[in-house]
């Protein structure tokens, strides 16, 4: 299943990379794939061999709206090729290549105050016990980042 992954998202990847939508189709990936994720009736719809295909293709067309074409047909093409469990996986592989492509890299990011220094100990201690966000950023002049 993670060849099959690997394959439909560099479709996707290349397609939205060429008609330059590629981060609105990330974007659009991510929504389909939480939603998709959140209900459970969804899946049983999209992920069930006892709906045809046909069936399939026509629920994706009404459940995603306002999206792009290029992402509609890919939904339609994995409904159609009954490959809508690998979804995950290929959004997985997907987020990769946008990372690849947008030079991004994992950060870990740990902060502490110091207004005194019986709490800065507090605080140092406190910080190893506790997990640290991590962020992506995109390399530019002015950091673009979001907590993962």
């Amino acid at each position: 299943m993670e060849e099959i992954a690997e394959v439909y998202a560099r479709a996707l990847f290349e397609v939205g990379k060429e008609h330059d939508v590629l981060d609105r189709v990330h974007d659009e990936l991510g929504e389909f794939a939480e939603a998709l994720s959140d209900d459970r009736t969804l899946q049983v719809f999209l992920f069930s061999p006892y709906f045809s295909s046909e069936e399939k293709r026509d629920g994706v067309k009404k459940i995603v709206s306002d999206a792009d074409e290029r992402f509609v047909n890919f939904l339609e093409l994995l409904a159609e090729r009954h490959r809508m469990p690998a979804l995950f996986r290929v959004k997985r592989e997907f987020d990769a290549l946008w990372a690849e492509e947008h030079k991004l890299l994992p950060v870990t990011v740990t902060a502490r105050s110091s207004s005194t220094r019986a709490s800065s100990t507090r605080s140092a201690s406190a910080s190893r016990s506790r997990p640290t966000a991590r962020s992506s950023c995109l390399p530019t002049s002015t950091p673009r980042c979001w907590a993962a």
